[in-house]
């Protein structure tokens, strides 16, 4: 299928399914406080509840990732999909900090279909059009992450934080309804086993260079993405004295950071992925100088953290599909892999920020989250640095 053109439609639905499931991801981010209340957790533990969803993720990325190189993609999607739906449920009916925690822990294993997706839209993808498409579907997926904060915030200040999670395994439910009885079946033609296929991804990650930098540079993107959401919730809250709405509102203002996905997609068409991603990384960088300067509550500092976090948002955006084009470009019989390797090492990136943004801010301050938050983008632009320059 290579050879045609892309419908249309079938990018724009697979970019609506992405930026749903993904979205489940984000749900509890901007309700740390309240869900940590209503659970009993300790301040400085309430960003397990972002992390455990988030480690998740980065086993399915590893286990169930890897499938779509040997099983039908349709129904391995589906099947994730159904996990979760249970897992929504259970977050909603949970009494106590272990089963919510648990049920976290499973909603971001069944969210990796998503990952099982995108590189299923570019396997029907022609070379020369794949970062537009890789580019327009990660628009959905950024825009599901982005758009789930506000969402979350403000169906939690109407109807309490748990009716998110039944709104949203209702629409799971019936997106998964909709993929199953529309989506083209793609059956890949596996040389190896699940074992072999498992083992692989140690062969893969050794012997790609090209998959080791763009991983880590997105872990410290994301670490960094990740620590900033987690902590700006309780920053607006307890500094600026802002409502679950006015969170909400907050986080409505970056959901502009997604235009940089479609843009960098076709730049790096042109041949311009190195530029962007030294572009994309300092961009992460300024955004926590702003943020770390950002310091007394005047409706002018307020803006420049809106600012700030959309420039932090389209770093983060630019440089994934960036990233993603990169590696897809390497071969098609090991996409899947690929794909699940780099996802999974660059969230790991995000539930270490996530982590230890509950732990800086409830020991530091705003101060010493923005400072951690810096050093991660300064880390990778060292590192960006000692990039030979005819890599992909």
């Amino acid at each position: 299928m290579n050879h045609k053109a892309v419908p249309g439609w079938i990018t724009f639905l697979l970019a609506v399914s992405c930026g749903l499931i993904v979205a489940n991801l984000y749900y509890a981010q901007t309700l740390v406080g309240p869900i940590g209340q209503a659970i009993h957790l300790s301040p400085g533990a309430t960003g397990l509840i972002v992390t455990l969803t988030q480690i998740g993720y980065v086993v399915g990325l590893l286990f169930i990732v890897p499938l779509s190189d040997i099983i039908e993609n349709r129904r391995l999607a589906v099947t994730s999909l159904i996990l979760v739906v249970a897992a929504l449920a259970a977050a909603a009916l949970a009494p106590n900090a272990p089963l919510f925690l648990a049920a976290s822990m499973f909603i971001g294993l069944g969210s990796v279909a998503a990952q099982i997706l995108v590189p299923y839209a570019s396997y029907l993808a022609a070379e020369e059009e794949r970062g537009r498409v890789v580019g327009n579907v990660m628009s959905g997926l950024l825009l599901g992450i982005m758009f789930a904060r506000p969402v979350a915030s403000f169906m939690a200040g109407l109807w309490g934080w748990k009716s998110i999670f039944v709104v949203s395994a209702v629409v799971i439910a019936l997106l998964t309804l909709l993929l199953s009885r529309i989506l083209p079946a793609r059956k890949p033609e596996p040389t190896l086993n699940y074992g072999q296929l498992i083992r692989s991804l140690g062969t893969l990650w050794m012997q790609t260079p090209v998959l080791r930098r763009r991983a880590i540079y997105q872990a410290s993107l994301f670490g960094a993405f990740s620590l900033f959401w987690t902590t700006v919730p309780l920053y607006l809250s307890s500094y600026y004295h802002l409502s679950q709405q006015g969170i909400a509102l907050f986080a409505l203002a970056g959901v502009g950071g997604a235009v940089a996905a479609p843009i960098a997609g076709r730049l790096a068409d042109r041949g311009w992925t190195r530029l962007l991603t030294g572009l994309a990384i300092s961009l992460a960088a300024v955004s926590f100088i702003l943020a770390y300067l950002l310091r007394d509550d005047s409706n002018l500092t307020l803006g420049l953290l809106v600012l700030t976090a959309i420039l932090l948002d389209m770093s983060v955006s630019g440089n994934l599909v960036l990233g993603q084009r990169a590696i897809y470009s390497l071969g098609n019989e090991t996409r899947g892999r690929l794909n699940g390797l780099f996802m999974a090492i660059f969230f790991v990136g995000g539930a270490v920020g996530s982590s230890l943004g509950g732990w800086a801010y409830a020991y530091g301050g705003w101060s010493l989250a923005t400072l951690i938050g810096l050093a991660l983008p300064v880390l990778a632009l060292v590192y960006f640095l000692t990039e030979k320059k005819n890599l992909v």
